[in-house]
């Protein structure tokens, strides 16, 4: 059993320090019955998660299989700061009221995936706010302002003279100092971390807390392209909120070679099943269409249900496999004739007029599944099926 918990937790990684203190946790976990702690941290700076941030929550997930707490700390001091790593730019401070709106979700979202009884809900307000100017001072003369300039991003923007807000430089001791006070015996987060995650072991040494934390670092998740990481900004994010409809069709969409990254990442699935499953695919036994609908049915059905997820499916074949339509598309009706462009965004298929029209020079809107080349169409009275793309439908009444 212990080399089996090495071996999943070892699963994906990019990068572990001190992997000899995490095998003592799980030999002492098997021998004694003795459990540990692994933190991971989440500022709620926005509403919703997408697979991307579930990947850290995968690996929690494996850690409380092999007798970790997770402390699962909500950041509702250090989100008034904003994490600048890999930002050129100081983040807006958000309000209190957004952050309330956002725990709720993360949380919410979060037992999706962790086991509630396994998981300690923790927020680094309730000691950071409390240690006060004094307590602020001695955080931040553990840091020299050299060392923090080796931070590449800090470095970056020093050099091409964008400005560093000085409650940026407190993030990492901060982060650092949540450790200290959890008295964490792991912490985990991505690879961009780095430098914060290093941070509470070395506070976790100046406060003298008689451990130094393991730092697990797990790769940032590649978006639907394949390309650039997993981000609502880029749009080529399956968030955790998306319909099962969407879900199970976006995860269809990945290509042959990502969806297994996303196996070894996302799935439940053993590494021996999923070397199975690669066999399978080389020598002709399966077709990875197959394999990777097994995938979207399982990443669907956990954040929805098993029934959802065979749904998903039946209708995704029914829509493109047989080239049908939807069964259970919104409605909506417009007074007076109207423009192709601007009957796609009432319609809520398409976020612009520009790119209604774009998306038609493309050949990818289609009125009653024929394809619309002219960008100044109008509509005139009457019912209209719209469509953008393989999976946007709407009906449209113009009276």
């Amino acid at each position: 059993m212990l080399e089996e918990a090495i071996r999943e937790i070892n699963r994906g990684t990019a990068e572990i320090i001190d992997d000899a203190r995490i095998e003592k946790l799980l030999k002492a976990y098997f021998d004694e019955g003795k459990t540990y702690t692994v933190k991971c941290g989440f500022d709620p700076t926005a509403p919703d998660l997408h697979l991307g941030h579930t990947v850290l929550l995968q690996k929690l997930a494996t850690f409380q299989k092999y007798g970790a707490r997770v402390q699962f700390l909500i950041g509702n001091f250090t989100a008034t700061i904003g994490d600048p790593t890999g930002k050129n730019v100081t983040r807006k401070v958000l309000s209190a009221e957004d952050i309330e709106k956002n725990i709720v979700s993360y949380t919410t979202q979060a037992f999706k995936i962790l086991d509630e009884s396994k998981t300690d809900i923790v927020y680094n307000k309730d000691w950071l706010e409390p240690l006060g100017a004094i307590g602020m001072l001695e955080l931040a003369s553990n840091l020299t302002v050299a060392r923090m300039l080796e931070r590449d991003d800090f470095s970056k923007r020093y050099a091409s003279q964008t400005p560093i807000a000085v409650s940026e430089f407190m993030y990492p001791l901060l982060q650092g100092f949540d450790s200290v006070h959890l008295k964490s015996d792991v912490e985990i987060g991505g690879t961009d971390q780095k430098f914060n995650l290093l941070m509470g072991r070395q506070l976790q040494k100046a406060y003298e807390v008689k451990k130094q934390q393991a730092v697990l670092m797990m790769p940032i998740l590649e978006g639907l392209d394949g390309v650039q990481k997993m981000s609502k900004s880029l749009g080529n994010y399956i968030a955790v909120t998306d319909e099962p409809n969407d879900m199970f069709g976006k995860v269809l969409s990945v290509s042959d070679d990502l969806m297994w990254r996303y196996f070894e990442l996302l799935s439940t699935k053993s590494l021996d099943a999923i070397e199975a499953l690669k066999k399978g695919v080389l020598d002709g036994s399966l077709h990875p269409k197959k394999v990777k609908e097994d995938l979207a049915l399982e990443i669907t059905a956990r954040f929805h249900s098993d029934e959802k997820a065979k749904n998903a499916k039946e209708e995704f074949e029914k829509v493109h496999a047989k080239s049908q339509i939807p069964t259970d598309i919104p409605e909506f009706m417009i007074e007076g004739e109207v423009w192709i462009a601007k009957a796609l965004v009432e319609c809520k298929i398409s976020p612009s007029t520009s790119q209604s029209r774009r998306d038609i020079k493309q050949g990818a809107v289609k009125i009653d599944q024929i394809k619309v080349s002219d960008e100044q169409l109008q509509l005139q009275s009457g019912e209209y099926i719209l469509q953008v793309g393989k999976r946007k439908f709407a009906k449209l009444k113009v009276i």
